[in-house]
């Protein structure tokens, strides 16, 4: 899904631009990740209904990757953002917020992955992928590509965004069961996860150097 449509839908260019950063430092952190309505996978499935739901199961994410994000530079807090604090239906930007803000945090990081498979050089559907055993000689993969934006709690201003895409290959014959499929795929998209805390590192460290004051001065960043 493109984050860029959600968090543009209830503002005009002029709103956009006249929003500023307000974040103080060492910031609190809540962490979202979002899909489409609907979205199911063998291990996960969404919350809300509107234009898009928060994922609240982590087959992707790992504990130790939320607790790198909790352990950069001027981050005082970091915590996955939990259904009891969204409301049933999602229909922009600022209903995530508003369940971040709940939690007292200032900065939203909001994140989605993004999951093809292909034969060859054809894109397949879902319901296509358990014919895929007949196949035998043809290569597929499973591309995945992971996208977070840093979004101010407070004045819906974004600090930046950051993107990671990984493949797995191998030939179509192997994915001749549903869990073989998953497997695929819960590799790809482990890979664009994982090169998107890369990814988001980078940023996140631009945004200390450009934002976090001290008595009106730069810090540096000692991480």
């Amino acid at each position: 899904m493109n984050l860029g449509d959600f968090s543009r839908a209830d503002a005009d260019i002029g709103e956009v631009m006249k929003r500023e950063p307000a974040a103080a430092f060492p910031a609190r952190v809540a962490i979202a990740r979002v899909e489409a309505p609907g979205y199911t996978t063998r291990g996960a499935s969404c919350f809300g209904k509107g234009r898009l739901c928060l994922v609240t199961a982590h087959e992707v994410e790992t504990d130790q990757d939320f607790a790198q994000l909790a352990g950069m530079p001027q981050v005082a807090a970091a915590a996955p953002l939990g259904r009891m604090l969204i409301p049933g239906e999602l229909k922009t930007m600022k209903d995530l917020r508003l369940g971040a803000a709940s939690l007292r945090a200032d900065l939203l990081l909001v994140y989605s992955i993004d999951t093809r498979f292909h034969v060859e050089s054809t894109d397949i559907g879902p319901l296509a992928l358990m014919s895929l055993g007949f196949l035998p000689n043809k290569k597929a993969h499973v591309t995945a590509t992971a996208s977070a934006a840093l979004i101010d709690v407070r004045s819906g201003f974004v600090y930046g965004v950051a993107e990671s895409t990984a493949t797995e290959e191998q030939r179509a014959s192997v994915w001749s069961t549903e869990s073989a499929i998953d497997d695929s795929r819960l590799k790809a998209e482990r890979g664009a996860f994982r090169g998107l805390l890369s990814e988001y590192d980078k940023l996140w460290r631009g945004v200390v150097r450009e934002h976090a004051t001290a008595d009106g001065e730069q810090l540096t960043d000692r991480g």
